[in-house]
């Protein structure tokens, strides 16, 4: 049962009540981070060896065997696929007619939206189907209020504005990066803008929203460099993508606020999260650098990119470095 971004949070909390869950989508660290929340409610740890079966993309044939399997301690049993693809739907469909109360906790990042094995699993009623995509602007707010909340640790809401503007979009890094601050703060203690910028400054450098701010300001070498810290970490060129759409679209808003009669400056601060003050002077030479023609036609390009990065065996890395060159080049590299 395809399951609505409204109704996650609860489907997450009440996974024992389901025979699985497909966890698809762009981004990895939270495909990952929510398998190992739902492994946890069941299993109760991740590496029981006696209730938790991990099976990589290899071992993808031990999937029936699995879930017949009996705990020998006793309590519910979870089978872990990962790297799971149109291939692993005969044997999905297999396990789904044994009798069994085994939660399977299928891994699917990348699979496309007309994939046969989502497709099915969309229609199961006994599988929630969940989509996993980067987080941004408002969305990405309030799941860091979340993240904080739960550690006891309070934030400055400015903190929070900077924190969504410089991070990343994977789930991941941006927990690591919340795991640091609280570790600084301390169970119930309080963290300001300064206290922020101080413990992760130099960390956020290296995510693809620097890259892709640089190189639209047609700063190549900053840019260059920050891709690769980016990609080095783990960053996926999926998510690439999606921090290219985002800045563009922050770039046409202000566009379109100066045709109604603001001044530049007067646009940039309408912004939502506001753009964090290092970045302002790259974002400013953006702004400078492209119209509404030239970002409409970057949009299409990015679009394409990030098509080409989902299919099989594309050279997604080489296509990240050539996508950073041209919006380095400025809009002239994409004229028709």
């Amino acid at each position: 049962m395809k399951i609505d971004a409204r109704s996650t949070a609860r489907t997450l909390a009440e996974i024992g009540k389901w025979r699985g869950v497909l966890l698809y989508g762009d981004d990895l660290g939270l495909i990952r981070e929510r398998a190992a929340q739902c492994v946890r409610q069941v299993a109760e740890s991740l590496d029981d060896p006696f209730r938790v079966a991990l099976l990589d993309q290899e071992q993808h044939g031990r999937v029936e065997e699995e879930i017949g399997a009996l705990s020998l301690i006793g309590g519910r049993r979870v089978v872990w696929v990962r790297d799971a693809q149109d291939t692993l739907l005969p044997r999905v469909t297999a396990v789904l007619s044994i009798e069994s109360d085994t939660l399977l906790v299928i891994e699917a990042p990348g699979l496309a939206s007309r994939a046969k094995l989502r497709s099915a699993l969309d229609a199961h009623p006994k599988i929630a189907s969940i989509g996993c995509y980067p987080e941004e602007g408002r969305t990405l707010i309030a799941s860091l209020s979340d993240l904080f909340r739960d550690a006891a640790v309070a934030v400055d809401r400015e903190a929070l504005f900077w924190l969504s503007s410089v991070l990343g979009a994977d789930r991941a890094a941006v927990r690591s990066e919340v795991e640091k601050l609280v570790l600084y703060a301390g169970e119930g203690g309080k963290l300001s803008l300064d206290d922020v910028q101080d413990c992760i400054g130099d960390s956020a450098n290296a995510t693809l929203d620097d890259a892709t701010t640089a190189a639209m300001a047609g700063e190549r070498a900053v840019a260059d460099i920050a891709l690769e810290r980016a990609l080095a970490d783990g960053l996926s060129p999926i998510a690439l993508a999606r921090a290219c759409l985002s800045l563009m679209t922050r770039l046409q808003r202000v566009l379109d606020w100066m045709d109604e009669g603001k001044s530049r400056q007067e646009a940039i601060k309408l912004l939502k999260p506001p753009v964090f003050f290092k970045k302002m002077d790259s974002f400013t030479k953006a702004l400078e650098r492209w119209d509404g023609v030239g970002l409409q036609r970057a949009c299409e390009a990015v679009q394409g990119f990030e098509l080409a990065c989902k299919q099989t065996g594309c050279p997604d890395l080489a296509l990240s470095r050539r996508l950073i060159a041209q919006l380095c080049l400025g809009p002239r590299s994409f004229q028709r």
